[in-house]
C-alpha cells in the first residue's frame, strides 16, 4: 500500500511538473502579442538586458516579502555561487543572443532555430552530464514536434536560405545556453527552493547582461511604449514564467523541460488568432497540429521513462 501511495505521489509530482512547464511556456508564447501593441525601438541586446533587470527586481522584491532570511549573510554564504553563476551566465547568454539572432535573421527562422535546437542540445547536454541518454521515444517525439515548427514557420514568414550567417549563429547559441540553463536549474532546486534560486541567478543575469548590452549597443532610450513591453516582459514573460518553469524541472528531466518549451508557438498562434485576429492558413495550423502530437508524445515519453525508473 506504502508502494502504491509513493508511486501515486510520484506521477502526480511528474504530472504538476509538466503542467507547470506548460504554463510557462503559455506566458512566453505573450512575447509576441505583446510586442505587437506596441513594437520596441529598443536596441536588441537592451531587450534582452532589460527584461532581466526588469525580472531580477520582481525575484528579489518576491523574497524580501516571502523569503527575507534568503538575503541574510548565513544564508548567503551556503548558496551554491558556482551554479548560480552559471546558470545566470547561461540565461544572460541567451537572452541577449535569442533577440539580436531574431532581428538578424527574421521572428520565424529566429525562433525555429533557437526553439528547435534547444531540445536537442539538451538531450545531449543531459547524456553528458547526467549520463542519461532520453530514450528512443523522447527522439522521435521532438523530432515530430520540430517537423511540426520548421512547417509552420516555413509557411508563415518568407525566408530566405541565404539569412544572415551570424544571425543563425547567435539562435543556435542561444538555443546551447537555454539549454545549460535548464540543466544547472534542475541542479539547483535540488539545493535551494524555486524561488530563491531564480532570484539570485535573474540577478545576477541582469548583472552580466546589462554591461554587455551598453557595450555592444550603447545607452539605452525608452519610451513609454518600450517601458510597457518591457515590463509586461519582465515580470510576466520571464519573472512568472520562469519562476513556473524552475518549479517543474525538479520534477521532469532537464530535456524534456527544455521539448516542452516548444508549446511556446502554440500559445503564441493561439494569442494571435484570438487576441489580435490573425487568421493563420491551412498549412501554418497543420505544422501546429503536428507540434501538438509530437509534445504529447514527449509527454508520454516522460511519464513512461519515469514509471520505468521507478520500477528499477
Amino acid at each position: 500500500m506504502y508502494q502504491a501511495a509513493h508511486n501515486t505521489r510520484m506521477k502526480n509530482q511528474h504530472t504538476g511538473g509538466i503542467a507547470l512547464i506548460l504554463g510557462a511556456a503559455v506566458l512566453w508564447g505573450t512575447t509576441g502579442t505583446a510586442q505587437s501593441f506596441a513594437p520596441l525601438a529598443l536596441s536588441s541586446y537592451w531587450v534582452g538586458a532589460s527584461r532581466l533587470l526588469v525580472s531580477g527586481v520582481f525575484f528579489l522584491s518576491w523574497i524580501l516579502l516571502t523569503d527575507y532570511s534568503a538575503c541574510t549573510k548565513e544564508r548567503l554564504k551556503t548558496m551554491p555561487w558556482p551554479l548560480i553563476l552559471s546558470a545566470a551566465l547561461s540565461m544572460a547568454t541567451y537572452n541577449l543572443t535569442f533577440f539580436a539572432g531574431v532581428r538578424a535573421t527574421s521572428v520565424g527562422i529566429g525562433t525555429a532555430v533557437a526553439l528547435g535546437t534547444s531540445p536537442l542540445w539538451a538531450g545531449i547536454l543531459q547524456a553528458v552530464w547526467f549520463r542519461e541518454l532520453p530514450t528512443t521515444s523522447w527522439w522521435v517525439a521532438v523530432s515530430i514536434a520540430l517537423s511540426g515548427l520548421l512547417i509552420t514557420t516555413y509557411a508563415s514568414f518568407d525566408i530566405a536560405i541565404t539569412s544572415s550567417v551570424i544571425g543563425i549563429g547567435l539562435c543556435l547559441l542561444s538555443g546551447l545556453s537555454y539549454a545549460a540553463y535548464a540543466l544547472l536549474t534542475k541542479e539547483l532546486v535540488y539545493r535551494v527552493s524555486a524561488t530563491v534560486s531564480t532570484a539570485w541567478v535573474f540577478s545576477c543575469a541582469a548583472i552580466f547582461a546589462a554591461p554587455a548590452a551598453f557595450f555592444l549597443a550603447g545607452t539605452p532610450v525608452f519610451n513609454s511604449s518600450d517601458l510597457a513591453v518591457v515590463l509586461w516582459l519582465g515580470v510576466i514573460a520571464t519573472g512568472i514564467a520562469y519562476l513556473l518553469f524552475s518549479k517543474g524541472i525538479r520534477f521532469v528531466s532537464s530535456a524534456t523541460g527544455v521539448a516542452l518549451a516548444l508549446a511556446e508557438p502554440i500559445a503564441a498562434v493561439v494569442l494571435a488568432m484570438v487576441v489580435i485576429g490573425e487568421r493563420p492558413g491551412t498549412i501554418p495550423l497543420t505544422g501546429m497540429v503536428i507540434v501538438f502530437i509530437g509534445l504529447c508524445l514527449i509527454v508520454r515519453a516522460e511519464l513512461k521513462a519515469a514509471e520505468g525508473a521507478k520500477k528499477i
